[in-house]
């Protein structure tokens, strides 16, 4: 039985994702955006990848026993308040995961369906992106780009159309970015059942960014962990990935990588 949660103790979001060894994107930031939330990280493997900032070249799944493994051995022992899932690595895992899922289910998830890298390299195959239907039943908020949103909804085109038949799969929010639209400003849609879709615009800047979706994802579990309710985090969310890409660095020579950590500069 996990420990029991102290008020001076943080709350602990356990993410489940892929190692990105630049940094930019997976666990890494992952962390970083969670702890910016206040919430401690506890962090499960669930694929190991070759990437820099300019695309994935190489994923090698973990094992779908070992992944539980990890799990389990965080749920037994610390008080989770909520999870966070990125890259997932195979069709095993993500039916493996589901079943986790299914047995905790006063716990809030996040689900950023990471289905292809930024350079374009597709992360996950036709055997896996069926099996994400098994988690959708489990999902508080599920985060997918424009691009994803119409490969998980395959024969739609319309990003609308592809909001409410994710809703009518299960997921309790689903908040579709627009980073990857050809419209003017960034526009991203929030689609909840019974009530009209939202929206949020925020300035397109300049150039390509490295982790932006696992920033986002994790910054609404984190705050959710804190006890924000679901559409309060996803607009505070919003704010801080945006203050990340606008402080943004460019540490290799392709995309740039979120500022996650832009609070903490020196003397400001």
């Amino acid at each position: 039985m996990a420990a029991t949660r102290s008020e001076h103790t943080p709350p602990v979001v356990m993410v489940l994702a892929g190692n990105d060894p630049s940094g930019g994107a997976g666990l890494c930031a992952d962390q970083e955006a969670i702890a910016s939330q206040g919430c401690h990280p506890a962090p499960v493997v669930t694929a190991l990848t070759v990437q820099d900032t300019h695309n994935v070249h190489r994923l090698q799944p973990v094992a779908a026993e070992l992944v539980l493994a990890q799990a389990r051995a965080i749920l037994a022992d610390i008080p989770v308040s909520a999870i966070k899932i990125g890259l997932i690595g195979s069709a095993e895992n993500a039916r493996a995961i589901a079943s986790l899922l299914r047995g905790h289910p006063h716990l809030p998830v996040v689900l950023d369906p990471v289905l292809r890298a930024g350079g374009g390299k597709s992360l996950m195959d036709d055997d896996a992106r069926n099996a994400l239907d098994e988690l959708l039943e489990t999902v508080t908020v599920l985060t997918p780009n424009g691009e994803e949103a119409r490969l998980l909804c395959a024969g739609q085109n319309e990003l609308d159309a592809c909001g409410r038949t994710l809703l009518r799969r299960g997921s309790e929010f689903v908040l579709i970015t627009g980073g990857h639209e050809q419209e003017e400003g960034l526009i991203n849609r929030l689609y909840t059942e019974g009530r009209p879709v939202e929206t949020y615009t925020w300035p397109r800047l300049p150039g390509a960014f490295h982790g932006s979706g696992c920033t986002l994802a994790s910054a609404i579990t984190g705050l959710i962990a804190q006890g924000r309710e679901p559409r309060a985090a996803i607009h505070q969310a919003q704010d801080y990935t945006f203050q990340t890409l606008s402080s943004a660095y460019r540490l290799g020579q392709g995309q740039s990588i979120p500022n996650r950590l832009f609070w903490a500069r020196r003397g400001e």
